[in-house]
């Protein structure tokens, strides 16, 4: 019996996604999983012991329609029990066509139902406990298994070998073995994922201020002048204890020492998924057009997160999504950390002491 997932987003997306193949391993133990995925997520899902194969959706497909199609009519070659789309795009829908099974289950939309042989409706509804990005892909396989719940979240796993590595690595970066070991999300992964600049500042002044910390950024070789720009506006305290230039050669690396930190702390995003993945506890700053209760729960026990509208309601009232998004720079003003500031400390308190 063989399935295949299909995720082409992001490295959240298809880490999150990986829910999907747990639970299709625990309902059926002797089931084949491969899953489908973009090249740059592929470190994520490294070493998944829940994913039999990994099937590489390059980057090329996109813009080479003769190449996508070789890639689609490969995929058709293998007979597959069932096939889930967890993303419900042009190219997952295609591939989901392609796919030789009978069952194919997708998330509910008019122009693309014809695709699949069963749909879900994805829920807007939070339980509050489980973040709606899981407990919507768990949906998916309703039409697959009745009656046993099964709830699980994301997790990547290491090596030993990489683990030594990290730890190797990491060797000096500490002034004292009492020092703590925080990762800075520093930058979002756009403009409109970013808080203010001289917000962050202040943010790791607060870390630095009563915490004795080493900050290690994390942010790709083209945002680095952003990032000196923010650690510029940090106090000369701050500036102490930030090591700007350590950086991980590849995502993988990144992975490991991740995994070696006391903490995450920054932007929501990629790197907020896969601390919470290592079980490395995270306090991360939802930009103000992401849905907080898509990515968090009350599930994560040692995961803290902030959003614009738990403490400026208002700002959203009949406002949908997309004006939203259009106006989250000026929305992000009014996010000022003091708003936070405690809750913030009290994080800090509970896991670096």
């Amino acid at each position: 019996m063989k399935f295949l997932v299909i995720q082409l987003k992001m490295i959240g997306d298809v880490l999150t996604s990986t829910v999907i193949c747990e639970s299709l391993k625990y309902h059926f133990p002797k089931a084949t999983v491969h899953m489908v995925a973009n090249e740059n997520t592929l470190p994520v899902l490294a070493e998944n012991p829940f994913i039999d194969e990994l099937i590489v959706f390059k980057k090329e497909y996109r813009s080479n329609k003769k190449k996508f199609y070789s890639f689609l009519k490969s995929v058709q070659k293998t007979k597959y029990y069932g096939v889930i789309d967890a993303l419900g795009k042009l190219e997952s829908n295609l591939i989901t066509y392609f796919a030789t099974s009978d069952i194919k289950i997708g998330i509910h939309k008019w122009y693309t139902a014809w695709v699949y042989s069963n749909t879900i409706i994805e829920s807007k509804q939070s339980d509050e406990v489980t973040p709606l990005a899981i407990s919507n892909r768990l949906l998916l396989l309703q039409h697959l298994v009745k009656g046993k719940k099964f709830i699980t979240y994301p997790k990547i796993y290491l090596t030993d070998l990489e683990i030594s590595k990290a730890k190797d690595t990491l060797k000096g970066i500490k002034k004292a073995k009492a020092q703590k070991l925080v990762m800075v999300n520093i930058l979002g992964s756009s403009p409109h994922k970013t808080y203010p600049k001289k917000y962050m500042a202040h943010i790791l002044d607060v870390i630095c201020e009563e915490n004795d910390v080493i900050l290690l950024f994390n942010y790709i070789p083209e945002q680095k002048k952003e990032a000196q720009s923010i650690l510029q506006q940090c106090s000369n305290n701050t500036k102490n204890c930030t090591q700007f230039n350590f950086y991980a050669p590849s995502l993988r690396d990144f992975i490991a020492i991740l995994s070696q930190c006391d903490l995450l702390v920054g932007n929501e995003g990629g790197a907020v998924n896969m601390a919470k993945a290592l079980n490395i506890p995270s306090f991360c700053i939802f930009s103000p057009f992401i849905l907080k209760q898509a990515w968090h729960g009350n599930a994560y026990k040692n995961h803290e997160s902030v959003h614009l509208k738990d403490f400026r309601p208002e700002l959203f009232e009949q406002v949908d999504k997309k004006a939203i998004k259009k106006k989250s720079k000026q929305l992000y003003q009014y996010f000022q950390p003091q708003l936070f500031e405690e809750i913030l400390k009290y994080f800090l308190k509970n896991n670096l002491h």
